[in-house]
């Protein structure tokens, strides 16, 4: 399945002591690059939380954001008393030297570091919060990932519809343009026997203008030869359905290799831009012309859109 780069997902933990909530976001990156805000107490999530990141994700730039907050009423049946008067005292004796010092709020004596060590966070108990919180909000970045790597595909499906509408309309076109180029070339011919030998073609024999313009007709013919560019073009845009649809995946001893989609896709489009530069090089009508500027317009629109892909 194609996924996109860009989503959120977020997710909550409640514990006997407090809460817990965590937040992924992630855009677009060429790698998978991972960025980690945590609180000085959970930092010894980080690594878990890489490895179960790493698993799932292939590309994209990832914000882990965790907070929490911890139960007043908990808080306040537990304030050390002792170390209330030890608060105090230190307070005193510092405004003697910085009078103007404010007194910490109720808040901040709750949740003060270190001031008792029988109500520090449990790390296996808010370690095993966070990673639950990991996989929920992981699981919701995936869902979005999909549901916009659906909408993304949708738009590629409908510019590749309009590739292979203007490939189909060169391919008819061709013959026409053969023939109109060769009564162009006819009738040049004949303006410059007239205008070298008034009076007609008794110079030069009808054996001898029709090879003269077979020779001229099968040059232009082979000058304006875009079948292999039609054909090779087809070619990717059944590739290009083909990761639209499966992902891109390949079966690896009974387990799928997924996650580069993206940068396939931008490799697929760099090829089909060749061939369209090929074609408008080689275009013997304005209308081909026309069609070639049309073809990298599309094939611009969805490699933009590939650049969000996984």
């Amino acid at each position: 399945m194609i996924r996109s780069m860009t989503a959120f997902g977020n997710a909550r933990t409640d514990l006997e002591q407090g809460t817990l909530a965590l937040e992924l976001r992630s855009v677009n990156s060429r790698f998978l690059d991972l960025y980690f805000r945590l609180p000085d107490e959970l930092r010894h999530v980080e690594t878990p939380l890489r490895e179960l990141l790493t698993a799932s994700l292939a590309r994209g730039k990832v914000e882990i954001r965790v907070s929490y907050t911890r139960n007043a009423s908990t808080d306040l049946s537990k304030l050390d008393p002792e170390w209330l008067e030890s608060l105090a005292e230190q307070l005193q004796a510092a405004r003697r030297i910085v009078p103007d010092i404010a007194p910490p709020r109720l808040v901040e004596l709750f949740n003060w570091p270190g001031q008792r060590g029988s109500d520090a966070l449990d790390p296996q108990i808010w370690g095993a919060a966070c990673l639950q919180a990991a996989q929920q909000a992981l699981t919701q970045l995936q869902e979005g990932r999909e549901r916009e790597g659906e909408r993304l595909a949708g738009m590629m499906r409908e510019c590749a519809d309009g590739v292979a509408r203007i490939v189909d309309t060169v391919q008819t076109h061709l013959p026409q343009l053969l023939a109109d180029h060769r009564d162009k070339l006819a009738a040049k011919l004949r303006e410059s026997v007239e205008s070298a030998f008034p009076g007609g073609f008794t110079h030069i024999s009808g054996a001898e203008l029709t090879e003269r313009l077979s020779q001229e007709a099968n040059l232009f013919a082979l000058r304006i030869d875009v079948a292999e560019e039609l054909s090779r073009l087809r070619s990717h845009l059944e590739e290009l359905r083909h990761l639209l649809t499966d992902g891109g995946g390949k079966s690896t001893g009974g387990k799928k290799n997924a996650g580069s989609a993206g940068k396939r896709l931008d490799f697929l489009f760099q090829e089909m831009n060749r061939e369209a530069n090929t074609l408008g090089s080689k275009a013997g009508s304005m209308e081909v012309t026309r069609a070639a500027m049309d073809l990298k317009l599309l094939i611009e629109q969805m490699r933009e859109q590939a650049q969000n892909i996984e």
